[in-house]
């Protein structure tokens, strides 16, 4: 049996992830419901001066392994973009309120995966697979740029 690795001339395609994490506090609440509605839609997310949670975010880059270094991309480099680029702006802050990178958008952890989809896409372009947010060890999402 051959394998796309074992195939002379095909270069394998690897997915990469780094994992990251950060602590923020954000509220849950849309201008476009009335009070009643965000408190029945959101819960306790709704509350007046929010709530926080200990996120984990993680990038996966997808692409074929550089056969002269062995690697996609240097996972230095990937640390480095995700804390310039996302972490540098959320990490201990309110997202309502203190991270221009999160202004004008309800902190959903919809939202924000799409948020940091957009953040980190011009620098890595087509590598970039997929955005995973955890916002508890229950409530996750990702996003893939579609």
């Amino acid at each position: 049996m051959t394998t796309e690795s074992s195939t002379p001339g095909t270069v394998p395609t690897i997915y990469l992830t780094r994992r990251e994490t950060f602590a923020a506090a954000h509220r849950l609440w849309s201008a476009e419901l009335s009070a009643a509605e965000n408190h029945a839609l959101y819960g306790k997310c709704a509350r007046e001066f929010g709530h926080g949670h200990n996120y984990v975010l993680e990038v996966t880059l997808r692409g074929g392994i550089d056969p002269k270094t062995g690697v996609l991309v240097n996972v230095t480099t990937v640390r480095d973009a995700i804390r310039e680029l996302i972490l540098d702006h959320v990490d201990h802050r309110h997202l309502n309120h203190d991270s221009p990178l999160c202004a004008g958008i309800n902190p959903t952890v919809e939202n924000l995966t799409v948020c940091f989809w957009r953040a980190l896409q011009p620098r890595f372009g087509a590598l970039l697979h997929e955005v995973c947010l955890h916002e508890t060890e229950k409530n996750w999402a990702r996003y893939r740029g579609e």
